[in-house]
């Protein structure tokens, strides 16, 4: 198959673009590399340097390659700068996805399937029963929750529309090699990077908020069986374990045997205290389960 991986460039896209080459797929990424490295691309796959919003350049690239999938992770995906600066969010995530979806339903060929990375993290809000299920109600906390479930409301408009299939997986904490430690989002690589050189990490809160956390690897599974299953569905993507930001802070720790304590500041609004996800409706419906436990993915994530 031929399949536009868009933010292919970045931490969970280029593992996936890796997965699809591997499997004999024909791959052309799109990514603007403002938050992907050049140095993820898959040399086999094609590249075009562009923004998933730019109406004229996504035309001319849907035009020339008619996917029959599309695999959509480009996107701002940090609560944080989401609540700073609402706008450049909803744009990249909401706007960026309609036009993917215009396009794709115009110059797609095939039975065409768009398989799209929206939370579980942030969609659910503050949920009273967890893990969540796909039948808790989405309640979003912040400018980026929001978007993501309007890209998914998007997402099945347009399927209606030009009579084409989706595939919706909602992550939980997503982590492992690649990841930006840079970023302010994935506190795996945060933490890990700041250890290496010496510096004290930030938890935000007192260190009880929780989250469910799950590797690379298994997301890059669930992006494989989603080429041929899972057909309208939205299905979490997590391990249903809460995990602590201390517990994360002292695995980390562990493992590069630093010994500092870590800085604590005050919660940030818009984040959730508490989340972690049921993820029984991708065993049953695409036969998805989580392969890597916490510690062996924390040493895979941390090994150079």
């Amino acid at each position: 198959m031929k399949i536009i991986v868009t933010g292919g460039a970045g931490f969970i896209g280029s593992h996936i673009v890796d997965a699809y080459i591997k499997a004999g797929h024909k791959v052309v990424v799109i990514d603007n590399l403002l938050t992907g490295f050049r140095k993820n691309l898959n040399k086999k796959a094609k590249f075009y340097k562009a923004d998933i919003r730019d109406s004229a350049t996504i035309l001319r690239i849907f035009k020339k390659e008619r996917p029959e999938v599309v695999n959509h992770h480009a996107a701002i995906a940090e609560v944080a700068k989401s609540l700073r600066d609402p706008l450049p969010t909803l744009e990249v995530n909401v706007l960026g996805t309609a036009n993917l979806l215009n396009n794709f339903g115009k110059y797609g060929r095939g039975a065409r399937r768009f398989i799209f990375a929206s939370t579980g993290g942030a969609i659910y809000g503050e949920p009273k029963n967890l893990p969540a299920s796909e039948k808790t109600p989405v309640n979003p906390l912040s400018p980026y929750g929001l978007s993501k479930k309007l890209g998914e409301d998007l997402i099945e408009y347009y399927a209606k529309q030009h009579d084409f299939e989706f595939v919706i997986f909602r992550y939980s904490n997503v982590y492992g090699p690649r990841q930006n430690p840079k970023g302010e989002a994935g506190v795996v690589a945060i933490f890990g990077g700041l250890m290496r050189l010496k510096q004290r990490p930030i938890i935000f809160g007192d260190g009880s908020k929780t989250r469910d956390y799950v590797f690379v690897s298994d997301v890059v599974h669930a992006n494989m069986l989603a080429l041929q299953k899972g057909t309208g569905k939205r299905m979490n993507i997590g391990r249903g374990e809460r995990v602590s930001d201390r517990d994360i802070f002292d695995a980390v720790s562990s493992e590069l045997r630093y010994s500092d304590k870590p800085i604590y500041k005050p919660f940030r609004k818009g984040e959730v205290r508490h989340i972690s996800l049921d993820a029984k409706l991708a065993k049953k419906t695409i036969g998805w389960q989580p392969q890597v436990n916490l510690g062996a993915g924390i040493r895979k994530a941390l090994s150079r």
